[in-house]
């Protein structure tokens, strides 16, 4: 990102010891900085950074660091508790982010902290930097409800999502075998579904490492087993795939992420297994479960989501 080369230029004290970075996209520009830390729970991006070089890791180790930058997710308590936490390891904490991210908002929130010493403002975004301090009012607070636990930064913290509520009431009370919930966030779907006997084994696969550690809390049945990955990637056999899956990468709509997640489940499946999914009413996914699945049934949804049962995968 060009806001970070240009604040060095505008006096950003360049750093004489370790730097981190939070949560950069794989696009971000670390200008130089190869020995950097990345800090990224995103499977997908903190392979991607790995195989550019970077040491990585999921969350911000309890180290003094001479540079952390943070980048501005979509959650703002996420943001705010990122800032916190590099506030207290770092001499000098960065924040960036687009204007879209919240950025200055975080901005207006910090001035009133700590004395900034610089920002940066261009392509729609802003930079900013200040000293490291103690911050930890800005640290998030856990959500706990209806014996669930969540995170801020993870898939609808603080309630049930619609979607996935839907989809539980749906599935079939005989439902049975060998089971994964692709995307399995923290684990509602998969405490809905192992309430029936008949299932052997779930698994959970989820690519936010947080969103999982929340599952693991939340799921306490020893049929579970818990897989921090891509579920692109993933291989499995299963008698059900059950599914809500993602359609942002970061701000923007990608129905090509919920495609993988149906080749995925067509990949994972026995030749008598089924899949369960509910999308969002807009999403195009027609296509992609007949390209993969023999039998395609939409079943009663509502205003907002859609639902299916595909089966018999393809295997040509």
């Amino acid at each position: 990102m060009v806001r970070l080369s240009i604040a060095f230029e505008a006096g950003l004290p360049h750093p004489d010891g370790p730097v981190a970075a939070l949560h950069p996209d794989v696009g971000f520009d670390m200008m130089g900085l190869t020995d950097a830390l990345i800090v990224q729970p995103f499977f997908p991006v903190n392979i991607a950074w790995k195989n550019q070089g970077f040491a990585c890791d999921v969350e911000l180790p309890t180290r003094r660091f001479s540079l952390a930058v943070v980048c501005c997710t979509r959650s703002k308590k996420e943001t705010a508790d990122l800032i916190a936490q590099a506030s207290a390891h770092a001499d000098i904490v960065v924040v960036d982010g687009q204007k879209i991210d919240g950025v200055d908002s975080h901005y207006k929130t910090l001035r009133k902290l700590v004395p900034v010493q610089g920002t940066i403002t261009k392509a729609h975004g802003r930079l900013f930097w200040f000293a490291g301090t103690d911050l930890c009012g800005l640290r998030a607070v856990d959500w706990n409800f209806e014996g669930f636990i969540t995170k801020a930064g993870v898939f609808s913290a603080g309630a049930v999502d619609q979607a996935s509520l839907l989809l539980a009431e749906a599935l079939p009370d005989h439902l049975a075998g060998d089971v994964a919930d692709l995307g399995a966030g923290w684990g509602y779907l998969s405490s809905r579904i192992l309430s029936r006997d008949g299932v052997t084994k779930m698994d959970l696969v989820e690519a936010n490492f947080f969103a999982l550690e929340c599952a693991k809390q939340n799921v306490k049945d020893p049929r579970a087993k818990f897989y921090w990955t891509d579920v692109a990637t993933w291989n499995g056999s299963y008698d059900a795939v059950v599914m809500n899956p993602p359609f942002h990468i970061g701000r923007g709509g990608d129905p090509e992420l919920g495609r993988s997640f149906i080749a995925a489940a067509k990949r994972c499946l026995k030749a008598k297994g089924s899949l369960w999914l509910v999308a969002n009413r807009h999403l195009p996914y027609e296509t992609a479960l007949d390209q993969c699945f023999s039998k395609v049934e939409e079943l009663p949804g509502n205003g907002q989501f859609k639902l299916f049962h595909a089966s018999r995968p393809r295997r040509k």
